[in-house]
């Protein structure tokens, strides 16, 4: 029956009626109908209201269906209507390929990876998502995927970007891991931080080329070769000199952090967010609370990665299918106890091809399934991940002053969370990208 019901909303959603109002019209004025308005806040949802909008803001949200003189009205009366969802740990200029990943990394370039990120951007605002913080990706790239996103060039979503990520030689993000001695690329060791003082001078150079925020990797990982997700990496007085630079410059600091150890001691430090967070336990959660630091737990790579690891290993880096079957089952568990601790959650996925660039709310069923309730979820993907990222001013919510980021879907996801996966309407700054399940325009 709820199948049923879901497809006939879909139904009614997919045959979107867009009218606009007699009279003379103010440039750029929009009234939505939203059926059913989840807002973004935590409260309550609302039945029966307008969002009005004028260029590319929400100037107001009214009860009850009005449709001022001039305005265009787009009718989701039969829809539920949210915020753009915010992803805030993805890898956009970065994809997964079948087949020996050394052969991929020593075969394509960072021109290839440019090109297939246009058309993950647009993927992944289509699927509802029209922020994405990016945590890791080649500096000059991911910045300049940015600026043609935010001129118009292409279609995507707001970006926050940190370009690459810091860390130590021999720790996750070295790109010489596992590799002949021999080899050498120009830019491999750009990202590597072994004192305090390469520490301020590269958070610096990174904050000159353009970037939003600062990524660094005081654990080992999972996806990289021989390092060790349990172990702290990188000394106490590189974490610091990140964290204090960063935030001297008014940028926020994520930690890509597995171990307890890394965890509790980059807390510490003044972190803004753990990113997987793995092996935390109850006195890392009191470090969590005390300090205000958001968990970012990226499920879904953590599933896709167990999955292939299983299926695939072959497809994987040497020891990343060993370190998977080991790190994984406890992500879960993880969670669970994180979020019974009080601990902030914010939405990220670590989509960078594992799962398919545009398939990220697919997170929300594992956030749930942890035991986090629909709406926790979604908030951690609209108000919490603004937070987190900043700038709750503009994004995240569904209120006068914000962009006009909003979205809709068929169906209820405080029911069913899963409904997400299939966003049947999304504008991005008053722009409608898609309309009755297809994409508007090219």
């Amino acid at each position: 029956m709820a199948l049923r019901t879901t497809m006939m909303a879909a139904a009614a959603l997919a045959a979107l009626v867009v009218v606009g109002a007699a009279g003379p019209a103010a440039a750029g004025d929009v009234v939505i109908h939203a059926g059913r308005l989840i807002d973004g806040t935590g409260k309550a949802p609302r039945a029966q209201v307008s969002i009005l909008i004028h260029d590319d803001r929400i100037t107001g949200v009214q009860a009850g269906y009005v449709a001022p003189a001039g305005a265009e009205v787009i009718d989701l009366s039969n829809a539920t209507v949210l915020p753009g969802l915010i992803d805030d740990h993805v890898h956009i200029t970065m994809a997964f390929h079948k087949g020996d990943p050394i052969h991929t990394a020593m075969t394509r370039t960072n021109y290839d990876d440019a090109i297939e990120a246009t058309g993950d951007a647009r993927n992944t605002l289509l699927a509802g998502f029209t922020t994405i913080r990016d945590v890791g990706g080649e500096t000059e790239v991911v910045v300049a995927l940015k600026r043609a996103i935010a001129a118009g060039v292409i279609p995507g979503p707001r970006m926050w970007v940190a370009g690459t990520p810091l860390g130590p030689t021999g720790g996750h993000g070295d790109a010489a891991n596992g590799l002949d001695p021999e080899l050498n690329h120009p830019h491999w060791t750009d990202n590597l931080i072994d004192s305090p003082e390469a520490a301020r001078r590269t958070v610096r150079t990174l904050r000159r080329k353009g970037v939003d925020l600062i990524k660094i990797m005081p654990s080992g990982g999972v996806m990289s070769i021989g390092d060790d997700p349990r172990l702290q990496l990188m000394e106490d007085d590189e974490i610091k000199a990140v964290i204090e630079t960063a935030h001297s410059l008014g940028m926020r600091v994520a930690a890509h952090a597995h171990g307890k150890q890394a965890i509790d001691h980059t807390i510490a430090l003044g972190v803004d967010s753990i990113e997987h967070g793995t092996y935390g336990d109850a006195e890392s959660y009191k470090l969590f609370k005390a300090h205000g630091t958001y968990l970012v737990p990226t499920m879904l790579v953590g599933e896709k990665v167990y999955e292939h690891a299983k299926t695939h290993p072959e497809d994987l880096n040497p020891s990343t299918a060993q370190k998977a079957i080991e790190t994984v089952p406890r992500m879960l568990q993880n969670l669970h106890d994180a979020h019974a601790a009080g601990v902030k959650i914010a939405f990220g996925t670590d989509t960078f091809g594992m799962s398919n660039h545009g398939e990220n709310a697919q997170e929300f069923a594992l956030l749930v399934k942890a035991g986090m309730s629909p709406m926790e979820a979604i908030e951690a993907a609209t108000w919490n991940a603004a937070d987190l990222i900043g700038d709750t001013a503009d994004i995240g919510t569904v209120q006068a002053g914000r962009y006009a980021d909003v979205i809709a879907v068929a169906g209820d996801p405080l029911a069913d969370v899963t409904v997400l996966e299939h966003v049947q309407f999304v504008m991005k700054g008053g722009k409608v990208y898609k309309a009755g399940g297809r994409a508007v325009g090219p």
